[in-house]
C-alpha cells in the first residue's frame, strides 16, 4: 500500500511540473483534474483499509467535483473567452520550473523537519503537499490570464487538501464539505468575472487592467 501512495504522491508532483511548464490553457486544466482524482484516490489509500460509509464517499464527492465539475466549468470559461494559450507570462516557464524545482528540494527538506501530530502514511505526502502549494501559488502570482490564475487557486487548494490528509487521516465532514463548498463558489465568481471582463474587453489578460483610468469627470 505504502508503494501506491507513493506512486500517486510522484504523480501529483508531476502534475505540478506540468502546470509550472506548459502555455498550454487545457493542458493545465486537466493537470488540476488530475490532481483531483488522484487526492480522491489517495485520501482513501492512506485509511490502510480501514474504510467507512463517510471515508469512502466523501472522497469519491471531492474527485467528481475537482476531477470533473471545475475542470469543465473551466474549460467552458476557455472556450467563452476564446483563448487557448499563456502569452508572455510575469515568469517564464523556464525560470517556473527551476523555482519549482528549488521548492521541492526545500519542501522534502521540510518534510524531514516537521513536527507532525501524526506519523504520515508516507514520508512522501508532506513534501508532495507542500510543493503542490508552492506549484499553485506561483501559478497564481506568476501569469497574466485570469483563467490560469484559477488553476493555480485550484492547485493550491489541492496541496492544502493533500497536506490535510498528512496531518488527520479523518477530517471532519463538514470541515471538507466546506473546502469544497469555497472552492466551488470561488471558481463560479471567477467564472462569471471572466465573462463579464472579455466580454468588455475583449481579453481576459489581468496585467492591461492596471492600465485602465477613470475616464469619469
Amino acid at each position: 500500500m505504502n508503494q501506491l501512495v507513493d506512486a500517486v504522491l510522484v504523480l501529483l508532483i508531476l502534475t505540478g511540473f506540468l502546470l509550472l511548464g506548459s502555455s498550454r490553457l487545457a493542458a493545465c486544466i486537466r493537470a488540476v483534474a488530475i490532481q483531483g482524482l488522484l487526492l480522491g484516490f489517495l485520501a482513501i489509500a492512506i485509511q490502510d483499509g480501514q474504510l467507512t460509509v463517510v471515508g469512502t464517499l466523501l472522497p469519491l464527492v471531492s474527485a467528481t467535483v475537482k476531477g470533473f465539475l471545475l475542470p469543465w466549468l473551466l474549460f467552458r470559461a476557455m472556450r467563452e473567452a476564446d483563448t487557448v494559450r499563456e502569452v508572455e507570462p510575469f515568469i517564464s516557464y523556464n525560470l517556473s520550473i527551476m523555482i519549482g524545482a528549488v521548492g521541492l528540494a526545500l519542501s522534502l527538506w521540510l518534510g524531514q523537519h516537521l513536527r507532525l501530530p501524526s506519523q504520515p502514511e508516507s514520508s512522501v505526502l508532506v513534501p508532495a503537499a507542500l510543493f503542490t502549494i508552492l506549484a499553485g501559488l506561483i501559478v497564481t502570482v506568476s501569469r497574466r490570464k485570469a483563467i490560469t490564475q484559477v488553476v493555480g487557486y485550484l492547485a493550491l487548494e489541492n496541496g492544502i487538501y493533500a497536506f490535510g490528509a498528512a496531518v488527520a487521516l479523518e477530517m471532519p465532514i463538514l470541515v471538507e464539505l466546506g473546502i469544497l463548498l469555497d472552492v466551488l463558489v470561488g471558481v463560479f465568481v471567477m467564472g462569471i468575472a471572466i465573462f463579464h471582463i472579455n466580454r468588455q474587453f475583449d481579453h481576459i489578460d489581468t496585467g492591461r487592467l492596471t492600465s485602465l483610468t477613470d475616464r469619469v469627470r
